[in-house]
């Protein structure tokens, strides 16, 4: 019980100290085939300003659509308009997701890769705020190459072939048949060398994080969908239903685009309450450890204090 009120008061404290972000000077878009994509609602709009601005602060590039979750209210979308120059605001009952599982964000990676056709989409989470110069990014949107922020607790830093992945992260080199009734995200890649995918012969998977990730442009939805198709089939669809499977499956999308990278971990973070390095450059408060300390308070205050100096 403490614990939810804890949460509940430093939430209410970073929404009031970071409502400087409304004082910080407005995003100016870019036509320059670079989206930057967003699903929020009206709980993360401070949160998600800091994201999106600090993010516009060091990669100078692209302009902003956001998926509305439902709960966008009125006055939000002003905010919006008049912070991240009138972004595109889909709403998420419009999504289609077609053959793939409802909910648990595949509105967000299905209408993105169908953005990815003709742009270049970053998927933006809002609980996220950039702290410093991000090359590697730049880098991936000039050659139009994919790239994720590296997940939790792998011991493959790398995008590999499905096999090698397999042997390297399983215990013995194999998963075991309990791996298949573990979290949604073990037991799919328990799975990973069972699947046949038409047109795909030789895949490739990293353990990514979709809180931010690039998705290059010339893409489309059907890679994912034969992907959700194919493990369904072998997990259920009560299993494949299950929060999770949007994330594993962005980070195989990515995997199997040519050029793809993987983020330097030791300045793209996912925080987990460790002592963080003093020059990150992109950091990632999870949720189980954001009101952790004072962490996510205090670099977004860093953030928006660098903002309003431009």
């Amino acid at each position: 019980m403490w614990s939810a009120i804890e949460w509940r008061l430093k939430r209410a404290l970073y929404n009031h100290r970071c409502r400087a972000i409304l004082a910080t000077p407005p995003i100016r878009a870019r036509q320059d085939g670079v989206v930057i994509f967003s699903m929020i609602g009206t709980q993360v709009l401070i949160p998600y300003l800091v994201a999106a601005k600090s993010l516009d602060h060091h990669l100078r590039r692209g302009r902003f659509v956001v998926m509305d979750d439902g709960t966008l209210t009125d006055a939000d979308r002003k905010v919006l308009r008049e912070h991240l120059d009138d972004p595109r605001i889909l709403p998420l009952s419009a999504a289609d997701v077609g053959p793939c599982p409802t909910g648990g964000t595949w509105e967000r990676l299905l209408t993105l890769l169908d953005m990815a056709g003709d742009d270049y989409v970053i998927q933006l989470d809002s609980d996220t705020v950039i702290t410093g110069p991000v090359p590697e990014v730049v880098q991936a949107v000039a050659d139009n190459a994919s790239f994720t922020l590296l997940g939790a607790e792998t011991p493959v830093e790398e995008i590999a072939d499905v096999a090698d992945f397999t042997r390297r992260s399983f215990p013995g080199g194999a998963p075991t048949h309990e791996c298949r009734t573990g979290h949604i995200q073990g037991a799919t890649e328990s799975i990973l060398t069972e699947l046949s995918l038409p047109g795909w012969p030789q895949l490739r998977y990293v353990r990514g994080c979709s809180g931010f990730a690039g998705f290059a442009r010339g893409q489309n939805r059907q890679l994912a969908t034969a992907f959700s198709q194919g493990a369904s089939a072998i997990l259920g669809p009560k299993r494949w239903s299950e929060w999770g499977t949007e994330q594993v499956t962005s980070s195989f999308v990515i995997a199997n685009d040519p050029g793809a990278r993987v983020l330097p971990s030791a300045r793209y973070i996912n925080y987990w309450g460790e002592t963080l390095p003093p020059d990150p450059a992109f950091l990632h408060f999870i949720g189980t450890y954001r009101w952790h300390r004072f962490e996510y308070l205090n670099w977004s205050m860093r953030a928006i204090r660098e903002l309003g100096r431009q």
